[in-house]
């Protein structure tokens, strides 16, 4: 097989025209939902048609797609997961300290915000981070945990509370 070469604009509407069909039903299967397929396959050729693809020539469309579209699933997943968490906090909250709904969509974006830069950092990082402040542990116990200096944990800590305030600061 030649592959598929997405260096103009044309080559990214005949790949769209090739395989939309397929990859909409790739995503259904998946999600069971046909309205969030239709927008996971729109999210993907917007993906591809962003990519830097000078000459760029994909030998194998589906797996090229399906990479892109199995990225974009996994995302739609944790965010909803991450929403439906927020929601059932808000739930158990009393009534004069629910935010409006335009709170709560801000509120929602920082945290999907503050989750992807979270998963940017490196694993013991990231566990040390969500130890503290979702365990409620102390340094010296997370230190313990991971069998590293108490030190190492401040340091893990501060970087990715410096990485969740840079993430959020940058909107």
């Amino acid at each position: 097989m030649s592959g598929t070469n997405i260096a103009e604009p044309t080559d990214v509407c005949r790949l769209y025209h090739t395989h939309h069909s397929w990859l909409r039903t790739w995503l259904k299967r998946r999600l069971d939902c046909s309205e969030t397929a239709a927008d996971l396959a729109q999210d993907t050729f917007t993906r591809v048609l962003l990519r830097d693809r000078e000459g760029a020539v994909i030998r194998e469309p589906r797996a090229y797609l399906s990479h892109i579209a199995r990225a974009l699933v996994i995302n739609h997943w944790r965010r909803r997961d991450l929403e439906q968490a927020y929601l059932q906090a808000l739930a158990s909250m009393p009534e004069p300290e629910a935010p409006s709904p335009e709170h709560r969509q801000q509120l929602l974006d920082a945290l999907c915000e503050i989750d992807a830069a979270l998963d940017e950092l490196p694993q013991p990082v990231r566990q040390a981070f969500l130890m503290s402040q979702l365990e409620g542990l102390k340094y010296r116990e997370i230190a313990e945990r991971l069998a590293v200096s108490e030190i190492t944990i401040k340091r893990y800590v501060k970087r990715a509370l410096v990485c969740c305030l840079m993430s959020v600061e940058s909107d």
